[in-house]
């Protein structure tokens, strides 16, 4: 299935995920997923494919002022329950951030499931940008979050 996903720059510091997550909950905003990485790299793929697929929420100045120290920043990969909320929280909290389309989908949690996903977006001509995911032991199903480069086509082949 097709979802929004929120790329979130966040001040490296202690605290900071807490504060953002201590907002969303307030708001009654569930995270579905996430991933944390250091912004350094990301700010520069940003740059390389904006007019791709990433559609910019933030201004340009915003970007460059981020891509100096972007060293002191985290990059929060998010899925939410109520995308339109959160994007209008952050936006008046002043974050900056992106949104862009992913695939989520839900794998049973077996050996040789993801592999399978893999080879069809292979197989497919299909370049997956990044993944994350996660299943609890012993529970029956998975969620993965992939960034394909064809959205459209990956849509089209899993759809769910």
């Amino acid at each position: 299935m097709v979802r929004t996903e929120i790329s979130l720059f966040l001040k490296n510091a202690p605290g900071e995920l807490g504060r953002l997550t201590t907002m969303l909950s307030e708001a009654k905003i569930n995270i579905d997923a996430m991933t944390i990485q250091d912004a350094s790299e990301y700010v520069q793929k940003i740059f390389r494919s904006r007019g791709k697929s990433i559609k910019r929420v933030a201004s340009a100045a915003s970007y460059s002022s981020i891509k100096k120290d972007s060293g002191d920043y985290a990059l929060i990969r998010l899925l939410v329950d109520k995308i339109d909320e959160a994007i209008d929280l952050l936006s008046k909290s002043n974050y900056i951030f992106d949104i862009i389309a992913v695939i989520a989908i839900t794998i049973d949690n077996q050996p040789g499931i993801l592999s399978r996903i893999a080879q069809q977006f292979g197989e497919n001509g299909i370049n997956i940008s990044y993944v994350y995911g996660s299943a609890l032991p012993g529970e029956s199903k998975s969620l993965f979050i992939f960034c394909p480069e064809d959205i459209e086509l990956a849509a089209s082949i899993f759809k769910d």
